[in-house]
């Protein structure tokens, strides 16, 4: 029987609700609507309260709400339209997980530092998870320890910060004090056993001579596998994993992280100061991939005569340096000049396994390449307050941005993706490293483009009442031509407690260079004769020849219309609607290996090569939901008890598939470029909608916080449709019970408290039943995990 927590847990809200309330206390809240923020708009007062677009404020006690240490993680759990599975065998996407608002594409999310545009990772997701086909911002790779605030702004923003912004953005703030500082030590793990983890944060503060300050934070930790594979129960053969013994693993990965970052600040004059932060973030990570069984031809028994469990090692290194300064004009301009430099590199070894091909003297471990992405931004922003006979001064901003990327991949070692020769029964070998041949020489390469883009805006208080904004940017890339984007915003105050706002906006990604330059060989023997499978960069010629192009910009037109309520002191309500068109959306086809297909391509120069894939800008999408979003404090006798709530619906439909390219038809014509399996990720894939209320009770230094969470149903469609399946919303329930003397925070608690796990798969997609949960659930199929933290702050 399913548990459901919610009645219960809304039982006790209302009862406290109508307890003896001694005043209503706002102050909390006030101070919240009143934070500045730097995200959204160039005025440089503008407040949460004020803005004409939705944002949310997440502040380091919200990060830290929970167990987790993760960034994405806790984002995820406080941002109702962010959508963060935890996906397992994935090769390199389970070390970096990507993460969707308002049910896009993870690299429709735009990722700012200190409103500084943040580097993408390396890794494009090419694997059957949410978020195939982008190539996104690793989120993990920022620390929470460094974290002053989070500003997520729920709208399109491309003409006010260019590519990327589709679906919002993300701006994190660090923590800038001179003074002051904490450290924190958690420690956990699953009810299961398994998945212990422990973490160590720390900041601290320090005066750079009379007019400048420095803070410094670190943070750093392990974490053990989790697993929930079960044993095999099909039919046991010499091909097949044993019986009665568990020999996959399905869960998170082991991880060891390390982080350091610094950011400050220096008066040089009293109109110069000069400004720097800078992140270091080293994460390895181990992932698993499919057990080879003993008897299975991809195995040699001399050297693992139970069969073997290949692993993948990840290393993910993170550089992000940003420097600048900010000054003023006797004409009232404020001028700020920056440079940013961030670089991703994915290195991949692969352990405990082998190279088939090269028999019983193959080494069982290989470095099988690396991905690495360098960003450099170069930006000039400019804004002054204009006296145009209104209220308020107008706010006129502008600016220009060169930004400059290159994309690398370093080739494996011979070993991770030769093929050796070696014969099994009479035909040759799979080649490479099992679980991830390696990168081949052919793929690798370093390839590059930049980027001008000019902006302008004009953002005015024209009554008392009514706030509006335009915006428009123009951006010129090197590699596929120039695009302009427009933005207009408003809101109307009827008065104090009630105020409507909307925004219309047009937006576009830039196809990532990775999307564009990915390429990974792999080699498939047919009727004996050796054959390369192919993720084609779309300038290959034999992708070409099965229809690649040239990638082109994503395009979109974002709607919204709002309402905000204070109708009561402590009380902040937000009502959003959206509407996102995107065009041209990329995506990763199917395999192309029909066998009219490799004999095109055998009888046209390409005698090698079988078939195999490439991105393409195939698919039309409409996005329609709406945000709820709330807040309300309540003083009680003798404590407090605050309410924060959040609602998301979701749904996304696919407007048009484009037909096969010519050169693809008159090959193949009944090739099926995009499948029922990758419509659905995009369409069912992630929750239509998602709940959660929070509350935290206080009194003197003793708090109690209680979040229920409602994850809606999902669906994942298989090839055959029979197949399919949809998995039914949940419940979750975190609680966590802390205590505070002087310096000292003292918490003890668990998320997901219930054990609440997702519905099994069915017997025919669960491999035999060792895989019993679908990577794509929204809260991850590990249960419960209890934890403790002990903090200092000063």
């Amino acid at each position: 029987m399913e548990r459901r927590p919610a009645p219960l847990f809304i039982a006790i809200a209302a009862a406290l609700a109508v307890a003896p309330v001694a005043a209503q206390e706002a102050a909390d809240t006030a101070r919240a609507l009143d934070t500045v923020i730097v995200t959204g708009t160039r005025v440089t007062d503008r407040t949460v309260a004020e803005s004409t677009a939705p944002i949310d404020i997440i502040t380091p006690e919200v990060l830290q709400a929970t167990g987790t240490v993760e960034l994405a993680t806790a984002l995820s759990r406080a941002v109702p339209s962010l959508n963060f599975p935890r996906p397992a065998i994935n090769d390199g996407t389970d070390a970096v997980r990507p993460a969707q608002l308002r049910g896009l594409a993870p690299d429709h999310t735009l990722v700012l530092v200190n409103g500084k545009r943040y580097h993408p990772g390396a890794l494009v997701n090419v694997n059957g998870s949410q978020g195939r086909s982008s190539a996104p911002v690793d989120l993990n790779s920022i620390p929470i320890a460094a974290i002053e605030r989070v500003e997520v702004l729920r709208d399109g923003a491309s003409a006010q910060y260019g590519s990327d912004a589709i679906a919002g953005v993300v701006n994190i703030v660090l923590k800038g004090s001179g003074s002051g500082g904490s450290v924190v030590a958690t420690g956990g793990q699953y009810s299961a056993g398994d998945g212990r983890q422990y973490q160590l944060q720390a900041d601290t503060g320090f005066a750079l001579g009379e007019s400048g300050k420095l803070h410094l934070a670190v943070q750093g930790g392990h974490q053990d596998q989790s697993d929930r594979a079960r044993p095999f129960q099909g039919t046991v053969t010499p091909t097949s994993a044993p019986a009665g013994r568990v020999v996959q693993r399905y869960g998170d990965p082991e991880v060891d992280n390390l982080s350091l970052l610094y950011n400050g600040e220096v008066d040089i004059t009293d109109y110069l100061t000069f400004y720097s932060y800078g992140l270091h973030t080293k994460r390895e990570t181990l992932s698993n991939g499919f057990f080879r069984p003993a008897g299975d031809s991809r195995n040699i028994p001399s050297i693992y005569p139970d069969g073997f469990l290949p692993q993948i090692l990840n290393t993910s290194t993170d550089v992000s340096v940003s420097s600048g300064i900010k000054t003023f004009t006797a004409g009232g301009t404020n001028i700020d000049i920056s440079y940013t430099y961030g670089s991703n590199e994915l290195e991949f070894d692969i352990l405990n396994t082998l190279n088939r091909s090269l028999g019983p003297t193959s080494p069982t471990q290989f470095f099988a390449g690396a991905l690495e992405l360098k960003q450099h931004v170069l930006n000039f922003d400019f804004n002054k307050p204009l006296e145009w006979g209104l209220q308020y001064p107008v706010t006129l901003s502008y600016g220009a941005e060169w930004r400059g990327e290159q994309y690398t991949i370093r080739p494996g070692e011979p070993g991770s993706y030769v093929n050796g020769g070696v014969l099994v029964g009479g035909a040759p070998a799979p080649s490479g490293a099992q679980v991830f041949p390696g990168f081949r020489p052919s793929d690798s390469g370093s390839f590059d483009r930049h980027n001008i883009s000019l902006y302008a805006g004009l953002e005015a208080d024209l009554t008392d009442r009514f706030t509006a904004g335009v915006a428009v940017r123009y951006e010129d890339f090197s590699d596929f031509g120039d695009t302009t984007t427009g933005k207009l915003t408003g809101r109307y105050a009827f008065n104090d407690a009630v105020a409507v706002r909307a925004t219309a906006s047009t937006g576009f990604h830039a196809p990532a260079l990775s999307q564009q330059y990915y390429q990974t060989t792999s080699t498939n023997f047919i009727g004996g004769i050796p054959f390369d499978l192919v993720t084609f960069r779309v300038t290959n010629p034999a992708g070409i020849a099965l229809g690649a192009e040239p990638l082109k910009p994503e395009e979109s037109e974002n709607l919204s219309l709002g309402l905000v309520l204070t109708p009561a002191n402590g009380l902040y309500l937000t009502v959003d609607a959206y509407r996102i068109k995107v065009t041209d959306r990329i995506t990763l086809s199917e395999n192309l290996t029909s066998t009219a297909v490799r004999n095109y391509l055998n009888a046209n120069g390409f005698p090698d090569v079988a078939g195999g894939r490439y991105f393409t800008n195939a698919l039309d999408t409409t996005t329609t939901g709406i945000d709820i979003v709330g807040t309300y404090k309540l003083a009680l006798a003798g404590s407090t008890l605050d309410f924060t709530s959040g609602y998301n619906y979701n749904k996304t439909e696919i407007d048009r598939v484009a037909p096969n390219p010519a050169a693809l038809e008159a090959i193949d014509p009944t090739a099926l470029r995009f499948g029922r399996v990758e419509l659905g990720r995009f369409e069912v894939g992630a929750p239509r909608d998602k709940f959660f209320l929070n509350n935290v009770w206080t009194r003197g230094g003793f708090s109690v916080s209680a979040t229920a969470t409602r994850y809606g149903e999902f669906t994942i469609r298989n090839a055959s449709p029979t197949l399919d399946q949809t998995f039914d919303a949940k419940w979750l329930l975190d609680l966590a019970f802390s205590y505070k003397t002087g310096g000292w925070e003292f918490t003890l608690g668990g998320d997901n408290v219930l054990n609440e796990y997702p519905d099994e798969s069915l017997f025919a997609t669960s491999t035999s039943g060792q895989l019993p949960y679908p990577s794509q659930s929204p809260f991850g199929f590990n249960g419960a995990f209890v934890y403790g933290r002990v903090g200092f702050r000063w």
